[in-house]
């Protein structure tokens, strides 16, 4: 019984959190200079944690906002615009989608370990065996346990969004991996028969 609701519960979970998030790509505004509000705040809130933004977030987006914006679509092949519309919104959830992988799965991990993690996510969408998007892949059926147990609900901290931006750029530690697990929380014995590649941490990563 004990188990059944925290199915429930993460399946709820999972369901609010995908609405939600359709929900406010479809209705966000585009950003620029001289508009303020609670999304710029958490604009400004998230190009912090990517090493984009080096102040309090304020709300206003100026000239240090627009700046940093470049920044990061420069970095993430964006038309550098310094305007957050449609294409940098869709980038930005990516990150987060990513993020909360990472923060949910490998929160007490080293950073080179969730750089490891966050890797995987990406080895996977290049692989022909696994869906070629960072949401299908994050969310395929029992594909990560932060998606099961809830933990992808939780705020991503700098370093998980360091780590994915480090992964995105082309550094993995995990060395081309498409699997990883912890040994002593396995539940299903077919995950030791992937070829181990190496291990960081608490993790075993494999092909």
């Amino acid at each position: 019984m004990k188990k059944l609701k925290v199915l429930i519960f993460a399946l709820f979970t999972v369901l609010f959190l995908s609405f939600s998030q359709t929900a406010a790509d479809a209705h966000s505004p585009d950003l620029h200079e001289g508009v303020s509000g609670q999304d710029v705040v958490e604009l400004q809130s998230t190009l912090k944690k990517l090493g984009y933004f080096h102040t309090t977030a304020t709300g206003y987006y100026g000239f240090i906002t627009k700046n940093a914006v470049i920044q990061f679509q420069r970095d993430f092949n964006v038309p550098a615009t310094g305007f957050t519309g449609p294409l940098t919104r869709a980038k930005l959830t990516e990150l987060d989608i990513m993020a909360r992988v990472v923060n949910g799965e490998a929160r007490g991990e080293s950073y080179t370990g969730q750089v490891a993690v966050a890797a995987v996510i990406l080895n996977r969408m290049d692989s022909s065996a696994f869906p070629n998007s960072t949401y299908n892949v994050v969310f395929q059926r029992n594909a990560f346990t932060a998606i099961n147990d809830g933990q992808y609900g939780f705020k991503p901290n700098a370093s998980a969004y360091q780590a994915v931006k480090a992964a995105v750029k082309g550094s993995d530690p995990s060395l081309g991996a498409t699997y990883y697990y912890n040994p002593s929380g396995v539940t299903d014995t077919w995950i030791f028969s992937r070829t181990t590649i190496t291990k960081i941490g608490k993790h075993v990563f494999a092909k």
